[in-house]
């Protein structure tokens, strides 16, 4: 009796450990596809349907570019992994006063947890790049202010602090290896690193082979950017070769890193994708390269693999954009990435389903839901059993 107490006991603990390391995974990054929420539009849903769309979709990780309560709450109680944003309008504070910045973390994101799953803060977006050098000064102490305002609050163990650059800040991207910082960057850009780097924070970089065929298409092949067949090019330095646009762009970045000391930092895509309209200058901004590009994009993430130079650094991206702004400025194309249009209708099928495609969806997610509060359940009865004995 006393050998089938100690195996009952044992198979009990298994089960309840399992279960717990379960759930504590489903706290990371999950998987490696992502989409960017912007909301520059005046004719998009709701966020309450955007989330039924998310979840009909199954992408867990969303960014959004500001802290908009409306929105921050109907993310509450789904489960989907939340990054908020710092807007760059709102650096130069947040970079002057802590105070400013304990209280900007209190109402924008403590206030939200844990029903909503906030798991970072993106410290403005493409600040070091941009021609406002007050607020390019301004950026490394917003980080730290706000790092140390989670820290403050006890939540900087579940909350990243990131910031999101363009490809402006690199030089000689071409072949990767040659990859580095601008010169007039690095002197803000690698007290920034040093930085992320003791908090374990990635390198968030926004990398478009739209735009990079556009501005060359004499020199680029477009089935190079769309991840179609091609012959690729060959890195002598490296002696590696790359069969798409996105690797070699991110692996320029990988190599800049390395030439400023930071070999062992990640990169995360942080804004990637492909115009589906756009003005007369932009021909390769069409319905069928818009697809072709983001079905391949989510095929090649599918894969969960690193590039030819970090092949052990699974590849991670946030796909912009989930809608059609019609508000953004700039040209045509600003306004088409959307891979729903602004009704919720898909724009092109890469295997979503859009608004009114969804609500078998959710019933099923409800069901999935359903079973998961079950297990809940089962494994509280378990632990009393296991007191019990």
């Amino acid at each position: 009796m006393d050998i089938l107490l100690k195996c009952l006991r044992s198979i009990l603990l298994l089960f309840i450990l399992l279960n717990h390391q379960a759930q504590q995974t489903a706290r990371a990054f999950t998987g490696t596809y992502g989409i960017n929420y912007g909301r520059l539009a005046d004719n998009i849903p709701s966020p309450d349907k955007v989330v039924k769309l998310l979840r009909a979709a199954k992408i867990k990780n969303v960014r959004i570019y500001d802290s908009d309560h409306s929105v921050i709450k109907a993310f509450a109680g789904t489960g989907l992994e939340l990054v908020v944003g710092l807007t760059n309008g709102e650096v130069k504070d947040v970079s002057a006063s802590a105070d400013h910045a304990l209280n900007w973390v209190k109402d924008n994101v403590n206030a939200f947890l844990p029903d909503t799953n906030i798991v970072g803060i993106a410290v403005g977006n493409e600040v070091l790049a941009g021609s406002d050098s007050e607020l390019s000064a301004s950026l490394l102490n917003a980080v730290k202010n706000i790092h140390n305002a989670t820290k403050k609050l006890g939540i900087s163990d579940n909350i990243q602090i990131t910031t999101a650059h363009s490809q402006g800040v690199f030089n000689n991207s071409f072949p990767p290896s040659s990859c580095i910082f601008r010169e007039d960057i690095s002197q803000l850009m690698k007290p920034l690193l040093e930085f992320f780097s003791e908090i374990g924070s990635p390198f968030c970089l926004n990398a478009y082979p739209f735009l990079a065929y556009t501005y060359n298409p004499d020199k680029i092949d477009i089935n190079y950017a769309l991840f179609k067949s091609n012959e690729g090019i060959y890195d002598e330095a490296t002696d590696l070769h790359y069969d798409n646009l996105l690797d070699a762009q991110i692996d320029a970045a990988y190599a800049a890193l390395e030439d400023a000391g930071f070999k062992k930092m990640e990169v995360i895509i942080t804004e990637t994708g492909w115009a589906s309209h756009g003005d007369q200058n932009e021909p390769a901004a069409t319905s069928d390269n818009a697809r072709t590009f983001n079905y391949n994009l989510r095929k090649r993430l599918a894969k969960r693999k690193g590039t030819p130079l970090r092949p052990k650094h699974v590849l991670k991206a946030y796909i912009f954009a989930l809608f059609n702004e019609d508000s953004k400025p700039g040209p045509t194309s600003e306004r088409n990435y959307g891979l729903f249009k602004a009704d919720g209708s898909i724009s092109y099928d890469i295997g979503f389903h859009g608004l009114k495609d969804s609500s078998a969806v959710s019933s099923l997610l409800s069901l999935k839901g359903f079973r998961a509060r079950g297990l809940l359940a089962t494994s509280a009865f378990l632990l009393l059993l296991l007191l019990w004995l």
